[in-house]
């Protein structure tokens, strides 16, 4: 005869040791709110509009709208920011649904481990965190850049070999800009989140009057003969222009990172995630026209294209104005990635994937200081080695992965009996989900096969990881 009771205390061995075991919503939150030191919350639905619009608002509108045009847009770059936007406001929808319903910091992580299971949230975690690494140290070496054309104007010169990414065949080295502003914003960011969003909405208020400026002044120059061939490079040239700026997108999702520190997150989550995003689209569309009607396509390759076509038409005084506040303004993109990278570790860490310690919170300030540190240096190596366009197009994989997820494990949120009926809900389901999961699919497919080769390996790190570490030391597992 078998013992009964341990055949059941070996099935459920088996079941906890289930790569695809589940957090119970409930659990998730309730063990959320216990415990002795805990994220203070502290934001409200203005205070995420400006984390959104200080996390959109950067590289992507002072860096791409020239690169993207001049290779692979031209004019057209404002219908490969519109659809960029429609993807991204697919699954922002998504994202707020999931913001709503489960409050918990971790944004795409937490929701796949409520949904999928262990592993498919694990590897949400691992692609999140190469999203946010690399967007930040993507817009620490553009912040670089234009950092070097503000200096060029008062006659100082950072030499190149130490203010570029590694090339030696050019005589550039390591970036040394880009790596101390990382370790800066992450100093700012262990002294508490509070402190963190006060600098954040100056910078974004000083941000969006230097981006009117541009659009004020640019505006009295437009040629409409420079929009002129309109599609050089065909639909299929505004598509490839679509899957790399829509990196220009990117922080609206670190607004869910948020959660745990927000007041009424049923309610703030949406307005912080849609507003950001709609308030960063109609920016963008604005700068694109301007920008291509001021200076042709064909020479916006460079690294400060809106500064550079404020240059050509004389207008020198609003082109150190912009650069000064293209410098001031890509902070705040580093601060809310970086800051979104550090609560996914925090999550990571507190759910056993990863070492305790990084889990740990300072009981002064509140904050995850040990992992802010050592997630700082990691980005802080790529971003001194690394050249921008790569970067940018690594993080577009990542993201575009955690965005199909998520559009499509609303499919599955809105079965599950466990969650609140009370909170947003994105409409025409199940139709829009699936739309936004198939568009993000469909962006995937057009970025380059070294992206795809690169983005492997990255993975096979995590499976490594996962399988020797996280899944022995799971909390589920206790």
């Amino acid at each position: 005869m078998y013992d009964r009771k341990k055949l059941y205390s070996c099935k459920g061995s088996v079941k906890s040791l289930s790569i695809f075991r589940k957090k119970p919503i409930h659990d998730l939150i309730h063990k959320n709110k216990s415990g002795s030191i805990q994220l203070k919350q502290t934001l409200n639905g203005f205070d995420l509009i400006l984390l959104g619009v200080g996390a959109i608002v950067g590289t992507g509108i002072f860096i791409l709208p020239g690169t993207v045009a001049a290779l692979h847009s031209g004019p057209a770059i404002v219908f490969s920011f519109v659809i960029a936007a429609i993807v991204c406001a697919l699954a922002a929808m998504c994202y707020s649904e999931f913001a709503s319903a489960v409050p918990v910091a971790g944004s795409a992580y937490t929701y796949g481990y409520v949904i999928f299971g262990e592993f498919i949230a694990w590897l949400l975690g691992w692609a999140l965190l190469l999203e946010y690494g690399l967007a930040v140290a993507s817009v620490a070496s553009g912040w670089s850049s234009y950092l070097n054309a503000f200096l060029r104007g008062f006659h100082i010169e950072i030499p190149a070999a130490f203010s570029n990414s590694f090339d030696p065949a050019n005589g550039t080295y390591i970036n040394i800009p880009a790596i101390l502003i990382v370790f800066l914003v992450a100093f700012l960011l262990t002294r508490g989140i509070k402190e963190s969003t006060r600098v954040n909405t100056m910078i974004v208020f000083l941000k969006i009057g230097v981006i009117l400026l541009f659009l004020i002044v640019g505006v009295f120059y437009v040629k409409p003969s420079n929009w002129q061939p309109f599609m050089p490079f065909g639909f299929s040239g505004v598509l490839n222009g679509a899957a790399l700026v829509f990196f220009a997108y990117l922080g609206f999702d670190a607004v869910s990172s948020a959660a745990e520190e927000v007041k009424n997150p049923r309610r703030n989550m949406p307005i912080g995630i849609i507003g950001s995003l709609l308030v960063c689209t109609l920016l963008y569309m604005a700068v694109s026209v301007v920008l291509t009607g001021i200076a042709s396509y064909k020479n916006l390759n460079v690294s400060d294209p809106v500064a550079f076509a404020l240059q050509l038409i004389d207008q020198n005084w609003v082109a150190g104005v912009i650069s000064l506040g293209a410098v001031i303004g890509m902070l705040t993109v580093i601060l809310v990635m970086l800051y979104g990278g550090t609560r996914l570790v925090y999550a990571l860490g507190r759910d056993g994937l990863l070492p305790k310690m990084m889990a740990e919170v300072s009981p002064k300030h509140h904050t995850p200081v040990k992992n802010t540190w050592i997630y700082s240096t990691i980005i802080a190596f790529f971003a001194g080695v690394v050249p921008l366009s790569r970067l940018a197009e690594l993080v577009n994989m990542g993201t575009l992965f955690a965005f199909m997820m998520v559009s499509f494990g609303i499919l599955f949120l809105r079965k599950n009996k466990e969650v609140s009926q009370e909170g947003f809900k994105t409409p025409f389901y199940p139709v829009l989900p699936i739309i936004s999961t198939l568009l993000c699919l469909f962006l995937m497919t057009r970025l380059q096969p070294l992206t795809w080769l690169v983005c492997s390996i990255w993975f096979a790190i995590g499976l490594i990881i996962y399988f020797s570490y996280g899944k022995r030391h799971s909390q589920l597992n206790k």
